[in-house]
């Protein structure tokens, strides 16, 4: 059960990480509206490292599919939807190595992923796959970080899923705010004093 000390935006509220999904397909128009949230987050020197690599097809899905760990793969089946998520990890602009391009892409799946709730849909995130499969199988250069793989589409039905997924089929709890909030005046008094 989630509890809310404040009033947030309510698609923060709604959004969680299912793994019981319908497959029902979903359109394009929807599929490219999520995809355009996460081309308008904010990025380092506004380079935009992320790649989203969508499988939307029965033949994409089974190739898509054969690079998820076998654990994922008993949930994440039904999806319709299966996105790799990519970075660049040198700027376009110099060359040089990008040290926040992973993190910059974690913030266009942050919008991906409110996007689709405001849709009516639900995304789950996954580091588990097979990252030397699927660099050879969809001929991802090296210079591209494979960060993880994203379900998307309508919640399903619970009875659908493996019995070992069951009992964590809902939104999980998160820390409490005096967990996670380090206000500086009061976490070192050196720093303060100084």
């Amino acid at each position: 059960m989630r509890v809310y000390n404040y009033e947030i935006l309510d698609l923060i509220v709604k959004r969680w990480s299912p793994r019981a999904f319908s497959s029902e397909p979903v359109p394009e128009e929807d599929l490219m509206a999520i995809l355009e949230a996460a081309r308008f987050a904010p990025s380092c020197f506004n380079e935009q490292p992320w790649r989203f690599m969508i499988a939307n097809t029965p033949k994409s899905l089974e190739h898509m599919r054969s690079v998820l760990m076998e654990k994922n793969y008993l949930w994440a089946k039904n999806a319709p939807v299966l996105i790799l998520m990519l970075s660049k990890k040198q700027f376009q602009r110099n060359g040089k190595d990008n040290k926040y391009h992973d993190f910059d892409t974690g913030t266009a799946w942050g919008f991906l992923s409110l996007e689709a709730v405001r849709r009516g849909y639900q995304t789950h995130g996954m580091a588990g796959i097979k990252k030397k499969e699927a660099r050879q199988l969809f001929k991802i250069p090296d210079d591209i970080h494979i960060i993880g793989m994203i379900a998307l589409g309508k919640n399903g039905s619970i009875e659908d899923l493996d019995e070992m997924f069951i009992e964590d089929e809902s939104p999980s709890s998160r820390k409490p705010l005096e967990e996670i909030v380090l206000k500086v005046d009061t976490f070192n008094d050196e720093i303060i004093n100084d």
